[in-house]
């Protein structure tokens, strides 16, 4: 897992409230933190990657989802231990809204 922070994301582009996600009229409206917006309060991002290869200090990563340059503030293995031990629930539009995300 990768966290970072969404440097050039100005202030006055915060969210605080309740929004559409993406604009779409057929997403309801839910809050910032319901979404993985980079226009959250704390500027915070967290990606799970796939670990490719280790070069001394260096790691090549697969599936980062941030800029070229953003922040990296920790880096924390996924181990299963830590992961929900029940079924992850999401609803329809989220699916939706990530079917070509990765594309």
């Amino acid at each position: 897992e990768i966290i970072f922070y969404f440097d050039q994301v100005r202030d006055d582009e915060i969210e605080y409230g309740s929004k559409i996600p993406r604009n779409n009229p057929n997403y309801p409206k839910v809050g910032i933190l319901a979404q993985r917006s980079k226009y959250r309060p704390n500027k915070l991002g967290l990606t799970t990657v796939k670990l490719l290869k280790r070069e001394n200090r260096v790691l090549y990563v697969q599936g980062l989802d941030a800029v070229k340059g953003t922040p990296i503030l920790d880096i924390k293995p996924v181990l299963k231990e830590y992961l929900p031990r029940e079924e992850v629930r999401q609803p329809q539009w989220f699916s939706d809204l990530m079917k070509n995300y990765w594309l």
